[in-house]
């Protein structure tokens, strides 16, 4: 038996799941990682692939939905890392299994619903001596990791923002490719989604549009979204004001999301339906939605994928606004939506492990969301020397001023 811990990845040979099994099986203290996966060919191809890792790597066929089959693979590992979507079918389900097997857990959640059906799960999983850390992803999870560091800057927070890119500068147009996430994604624009507004949970459509000035001078519009953010921020920061998730993305696109909006809301088309329109729009929903391009507003100078609070310091107005740097390597990242995904989820998993070693997981047990129990310097370091850096400050950049 390989020395260290044992890891399961669950979807591990998926797009999302391999970027993360590719670093996690060259990390100090994991001894095996175990790609689970419902395609066990891909996964017996991962697992050759990385047959030279310090870790050893081993494939196995897994059905998620097969409960007692599942217990049986988790019961023989220290964690799991979950990367199998989308989460609104399957998170909770994946997390109540690690409850029972005492094995701890991380996964990539971007749905809002389970996310607050597994953070209910806190006593639980204290019972079970667990750590769970839910959305350790780009967003939420570095996302909520730049909220962290911006609010470190503020005695008192009133509104909270994360964003993240969909469509402008070349950043990653294969969503289409990913079917989880495109089925994700239309779940989030269509409904209603939860936002914080004056310190309080509300629900309202998603699409709305938000103006935001940040230090620096740069100013534009960004969209709502549903995504787990606000909920999780709620419960651990607290923003006495608004908060919600936002895309940046162009007037074009933004126009076409609210057609399909419209059309799932009203029942003409379902989720698995709209996704497909991502990759092949029907003329007749892009006609309508060219009149709304006009009332869109852009982005503006907006940065891509950053956090920006706002609030008071020393009795002063404070906004500050923690981002990835425009010259930052990560930025390439963030149009690699599986290597943006599945690269902090196996980072976070390195702090797990570290903790799992010296034995202070057992201060971090219950579920979590990533800005309650991840370091945001110690990931942003370990991230920048991936792409030969040496420390936070070379690829995240904190600005604040008084208002």
């Amino acid at each position: 038996m390989a020395d260290g811990i044992t890891v399961v990845a669950l979807g591990g040979a998926g797009a999302m799941g391999s970027a993360a099994v590719r670093l996690a099986a060259t990390l100090p203290g994991i001894g095996k990682v175990v790609v689970a996966d419902r395609d066990i060919d891909v996964a017996k191809r991962l697992s050759v692939e990385l047959a030279q890792a310090s870790a050893e790597v081993e494939a196995r066929s897994i059905d998620v939905t097969d409960g007692r089959t599942l217990r049986e693979l988790l019961d023989g590992a220290d964690v799991v890392v979950n990367t199998v979507g989308p989460f609104f079918r399957f998170g909770v389900g994946i997390l109540q299994a690690a409850i029972e097997t005492g094995t701890h857990y991380l996964d990539i959640c971007d749905d809002w619903e389970p996310a607050v059906d597994m953070l209910e799960l806190d006593c639980a999983a204290r019972g079970a001596g667990i750590c769970a850390v839910v959305g350790m992803g780009a967003s939420p999870g570095m996302s909520n990791l730049l909220a962290a560091m911006a609010v470190s800057r503020l005695d008192v927070v009133d509104d909270l923002y994360t964003a993240w890119p969909v469509d402008v500068e070349g950043e990653d147009e294969s969503v289409d490719t990913l079917s989880a996430a495109a089925v994700h994604w239309m779940q989030q624009i269509s409904g209603t989604v939860p936002v914080v507004r004056a310190g309080r949970i509300v629900n309202e459509e998603p699409l709305r549009s938000i103006a935001l000035e940040l230090p620096g001078g740069r100013r534009g519009n960004a969209y709502v979204v549903g995504h787990p953010e606000p909920v999780m921020f709620h419960r651990t920061i607290n923003p006495a004001g608004h908060s919600a998730n936002l895309m940046v993305i162009t007037p074009e696109t933004v126009a076409f999301l609210d057609v399909l909006r419209s059309d799932i809301d009203k029942g003409r088309i379902d989720l698995d339906s709209a996704a497909e329109e991502l990759g092949k729009p029907s003329l007749r929903r892009m006609i309508r939605a060219a009149p709304r391009m006009l009332t869109r507003a852009g982005h503006g100078s907006l940065p891509l994928f950053f956090a920006s609070a706002t609030g008071v310091r020393e009795g002063r107005e404070m906004r500050v606004v923690a981002r990835i740097a425009d010259d930052s390597p990560v930025s390439e990242l963030l149009s690699d939506m599986a290597g943006a995904t599945g690269i902090p989820l196996a980072l976070g998993l390195a702090q797990v492990v570290s903790r799992l070693a010296d034995g202070t997981i057992r201060d971090r047990v219950g579920v979590h969301s990533a800005e309650s129990v991840i370091d945001p310097d110690v990931l942003f370091t370990a991230l920048a020397r991936l792409f030969g850096r040496t420390d936070w400050r070379d690829i995240v950049t904190v600005e604040s001023e008084f208002r």
